[in-house]
C-alpha cells in the first residue's frame, strides 16, 4: 500500500485519540451539567498531592490501531503471508492503540483535602488546571454525582 495512505490512516487514527480527551477540573462542565443546581460548601485546604488521572479506554484506540496494523501488514509479503502478516499486524495495532489512546488522554491531577466548616474532611480528585495550597479559603460544589474545588 502506498505509503501516503498509510500516513493518513494514521493521522486520522491520532486525530480520533485526540478528540476523545475530556476536562476533568474544576472549570470543567458537560453539557449536562449546565444549568443544574450545585450544593457549595466552604472550607480550607488541608494538602495537595499531585495525581496522575489514567486515560480513557473507549475501544477507539484498539479500533484504530487494528485497522493501521492490519493495513501495514497486509503489505507484507504475498498471498497466504499477505493474510496472515495483516492479521498479526491488526493484533498488534490493537494492542498498540489501546496504548496510545490510554497515554494520550492522561491527565495530569491533584487530590485537594478539604476541611470544611462543619469540620467534616473531604477529598476530591481533579484535573490540575488551578493551583491549591495549603491553608487556600476554597469552595465545593457537587451535584450529587460530580464535586469540584474552586477558589
Amino acid at each position: 500500500m502506498d505509503k501516503r495512505i498509510q500516513t493518513a490512516v494514521l493521522v486520522v487514527a491520532v486525530a480520533v485519540l485526540a478528540g476523545c480527551a475530556q476536562g476533568l477540573g474544576g472549570g470543567s462542565y458537560t453539557r449536562d451539567e449546565a444549568r443544574r443546581e450545585q450544593n457549595v460548601r466552604l472550607g480550607v485546604v488541608e494538602s495537595v498531592r499531585p495525581v496522575q488521572i489514567e486515560g480513557t479506554r473507549s475501544g477507539i484506540g484498539p479500533a484504530a490501531g487494528a485497522v493501521v496494523g492490519g493495513v501495514a501488514g497486509s503489505t507484507v509479503g504475498g498471498g497466504r503471508g499477505s493474510t496472515v502478516a495483516a492479521v498479526i499486524g491488526a493484533v498488534a495495532g490493537g494492542v498498540a492503540g489501546q496504548a496510545v489512546e490510554e497515554g494520550t488522554t492522561r491527565k495530569n491531577g491533584v487530590e485537594v483535602t478539604v476541611k470544611l466548616n462543619n469540620g467534616a474532611l473531604v477529598a476530591i480528585v481533579q484535573e490540575a488546571d488551578e493551583t491549591f495550597r495549603a491553608g487556600d479559603r476554597v469552595r465545593i460544589l457537587s451535584d450529587g454525582r460530580t464535586s469540584r474545588v474552586t477558589h
